[in-house]
């Protein structure tokens, strides 16, 4: 397979994205593209909107759900180990999810239950099949019973791992007074998962997640800036964080979710979207699927471990009631997976996107590895990040 990058493909990359700086959707950004042991770095524009700091290489991203992988990750090394395994009961470790209650209907009364026909596994939450997650159809979390006394306990963030005041032990016991949603293995139900999957973590591994997953991954692979915590010396790395109105297309900054936020650790380190990290770091992430779970001369992953990631869990059924947040792929463990061909590659490629304007994905039949970094949320819907993805494909020409 050839493993060169085409120097046009990669000048076309770089015209649409600076164009789209231009225009003012975006402040700017960070894009890499890999294939073999080529690695092109673009970084455009700036860090905030009329700020003068150029975006550089090694700008430091809220990468959100990009950090739902690195989970799966971290989960497949215990599963390796021994200490869990994919088919059993979460409930050895986690007591306070047995004998589980599930709502007659969705938009019933939290106390109108039935018993769970069975217990939520490891790959359940793995697989966002446990029974509880955000809610799509017919509005993004609408404004049922269950959704309300979730929001009111609180077990929903607003910024990843920085909204939610309280430890994963207490999250737990109030995430376990109510009922799940639905019964476990029944849908597809997005983030919920990966938040339970960090108490687990650090249950199975008996140290704080975050303690883990630089012992186990992050120092491994060289991640030094990969963390749920900004170092103050890096402080000025961090660009300004922006959304964008769905409507209108209006861009405005998003409060309370500055540097002062991310230099404290937080009180839960939310596996479903708390890490910071860099292009090269995440690269190196990246890198360790693609590569079958080897770094260098170190295996960190078994390539049965990697597989699993990447094969779809889910049915034709559950992939169509997950409506636009999976958009017609499947989902493996932790990670979006192609089912059938599309504009940008084969079945296969794998990957997934951070709400705060963030996206990555392998292809390994061009042995591909792409990323656009940025933190404005409307470059995943504006049309910007499927332009990202079919130029990065383009560059490195046919699997």
């Amino acid at each position: 397979m050839d493993t060169t990058l085409s120097p046009a493909g990669l000048d076309r990359l770089h015209e649409a994205m600076a164009v789209r700086v231009a225009k003012g959707e975006l402040p700017g950004l960070v894009t890499l593209v890999a294939r073999g042991d080529e690695v092109r770095v673009d970084a455009i524009g700036a860090m905030a909107f009329g700020g003068a700091e150029p975006m550089r290489r090694d700008t430091i991203f809220r990468i959100a759900s990009m950090t739902k992988p690195i989970i799966a990750a971290a989960t497949m090394q215990l599963v390796e180990d021994g200490a869990l395994a994919l088919d059993e009961p979460v409930d050895r470790l986690l007591p306070e999810l047995a004998g589980r209650r599930v709502l007659r209907r969705i938009d019933g009364p939290v106390d109108d239950t039935v018993p769970a026909a069975r217990p939520i596994t490891v790959e359940d939450l793995l697989a966002f099949r446990m029974g509880c997650g955000m809610l799509t159809e017919p509005t993004f979390d609408p404004p049922f019973p269950i959704v309300e006394a979730a929001r009111a306990l609180p077990l929903v963030e607003g910024a990843p791992g920085r909204d939610l005041p309280v430890d994963p032990d207490t999250w737990l016991r109030r995430f376990a007074s109510l009922p799940l949603m639905y019964q476990p293995g029944e849908r597809w139900q997005y983030n919920t998962g990966s938040q339970v999957l960090g108490a687990l973590i650090a249950r199975a591994a008996g140290q704080p997640l975050e303690a883990f997953l630089r012992a186990r991954l992050f120092e491994p692979l060289g991640m030094a800036t990969t963390g749920f915590t900004l170092a103050a010396e890096h402080a000025h790395r961090l660009p300004a964080q922006y959304t964008a109105d769905v409507q209108t297309g209006e861009v405005g900054p998003i409060e309370g979710t500055g540097v002062d936020v991310w230099t404290r650790p937080p009180v839960f380190p939310s596996g479903a979207g708390g890490l910071l990290s860099t292009a090269d770091d995440f690269l190196a992430f990246a890198r360790l699927l693609l590569d079958g779970g080897v770094a260098g001369e170190r295996r960190l992953l078994s390539e049965r471990s990697v597989e699993l990631m990447a094969t779809n869990r889910l049915t034709p059924e559950q992939i169509a009631g997950a409506g636009i947040l999976l958009s017609g792929s499947g989902w493996g463990l932790g990670q979006a997976v192609t089912v059938t061909a599309d504009e940008v590659s084969a079945p296969g490629r794998y990957g997934w996107a951070g709400g705060y304007g963030t996206n990555w994905f392998n292809d390994p039949d061009r042995g591909l590895i792409a990323m656009a970094l940025t933190q404005n949320s409307g470059f995943l819907w504006s049309g910007a990040m499927g332009e990202f993805q079919g130029l990065a494909a383009a560059a490195a020409g046919s699997g």
